[in-house]
């Protein structure tokens, strides 16, 4: 299914439910809304964990209901929000709640599958969604797509690449698409030696030089496999193949990602790397929003550079490419090792190049199955988790950690 671009009621103040508030890209929401007070109005705030930032966000945005996915974080949320009038839950039904309640606009930010189910119950009421979790399409791509068709939902990329492919996409003529390029800054081991790359540490791997994330997608950044995942995310978004997805390395992070037509022509979208400005895109769309981002100065930067990714140092491309050609379930179960992968190697239980390991023996080793329905989705991913830990649980033991 590639993206449309139905044209909505643009009312003067909409209402917005945010997934996952307290995440990086969930604070950025934050702070466009609050800049803009009469413009939205919040309907639902979800986090994980982060029960005190939660508390802070939601007396600052009045939300109808907050909601902590912790249950065990419930009374804190609960006496926090005293004398507010907020709606306080927790646990997978109150996310479950947050994402039915009728916000004409709905941020997925949750990070993983635990934001398959809650975007899902967004689309099937036919929301506005700015969708920032990956796994919705990489784990999920055939149940979502067939969701979004279903209930007439619009599906709007955060993802700065894709944000920018949509806002240079002629969706009127996609026959005339030649194909597209997905840009990547490579990362902070862009220019290190491959056997210096054994030795990262995860502190080294979360600083990224141009954005600021959250650890899982900067280590996802690291490995390049966030660009791998986005590859797949292309192929759902966009009217476009496998073979007409490209990626470029470019470092200075300031071309976003470029489509190139049969006539010749390169469109791109530019910025200054900031999430802000996808971010705003969405909740303003289909007119645009100001912003505090830095203003683009072509003539200070002086020079751009683009380089092909090396596949050998980054082995992840190339897995992301083989799981999308394979089909059915073959990227929920790269996904579902990626995430066991990287959150080892952010423990310290394994070194940066075997989390490309992991995932490649678990690819190679599980078999894949057919994707209808988010059972599927669910029963390919906890087995794809079981198989990446004893995995890991054996390279622990042959380097005796």
């Amino acid at each position: 299914m590639a993206l449309t671009q139905k044209i909505l009621p643009n009312p003067a103040r909409r209402s917005v439910t945010i997934l996952g508030s307290t995440g990086s890209v969930g604070c950025n929401t934050v702070d466009l809304i609050m800049r803009h007070p009469d413009a939205f109005e919040v309907e639902a705030l979800t986090a994980n964990r982060n029960v005190d930032l939660l508390i802070e966000q939601s007396r600052k945005l009045h939300p109808g209901m907050a909601v902590i996915a912790d249950p065990a974080l419930y009374g804190k949320l609960k006496e926090g929000l005293a004398g507010t009038g907020i709606s306080a839950a927790s646990g997978d039904a109150g996310v479950i709640e947050a994402a039915s309640r009728p916000a004409e606009w709905v941020m997925a930010s949750i990070v993983g599958a635990a934001g398959l189910r809650p975007t899902l119950e967004a689309a099937r009421r036919g929301a506005l969604i700015a969708l920032a979790n990956k796994e919705c399409l990489i784990s999920a791509g055939a149940v979502m797509t067939a969701e979004i068709r279903r209930s007439g939902a619009t599906l709007l990329p955060v993802d700065s690449e894709h944000s920018a492919i949509y806002q240079v996409l002629d969706f009127e003529q996609p026959e005339r698409i030649d194909h597209i390029t997905l840009t990547a800054s490579g990362g902070p081991f862009r220019q290190m030696d491959a056997a210096d790359m054994a030795f990262v540490t995860p502190a080294q791997a979360v600083a990224h030089p141009n954005w600021s994330m959250g650890a899982k997608i900067s280590v996802d950044s690291a490995t390049m496999m966030n660009k791998g995942l986005e590859l797949i995310e292309a192929y759902h978004l966009f009217p476009v193949t496998e073979e007409q997805i490209e990626i470029l390395v470019h470092p200075q992070s300031v071309v976003h990602s470029m489509v190139s037509y049969t006539d010749g022509s390169v469109l791109a979208q530019l910025g200054e790397p900031d999430m802000r400005t996808p971010i705003a895109y969405t909740l303003a769309w289909p007119k645009r929003m100001d912003t505090p981002v830095k203003r683009l100065e072509l003539g200070k930067i002086a020079t751009l550079t683009f380089e092909e990714p090396d596949p050998v140092r980054f082995p992840a491309l190339r897995l992301a490419r083989e799981a999308l050609k394979s089909g059915g379930t073959a990227p929920t179960i790269m996904s579902a090792a990626n995430e066991i992968a990287v959150h080892s190697f952010l423990t310290a239980e394994i070194g940066f190049l075997d989390i490309a390991r992991v995932v490649e023996e678990t690819l190679a080793t599980s078999p894949v199955g057919e994707l209808e329905t988010l059972d599927d989705v669910y029963e390919a991913d906890a087995q794809a988790r079981e198989k990446a830990q004893n995995l890991i649980a054996a390279l622990r033991r042959n380097s005796g950690k």
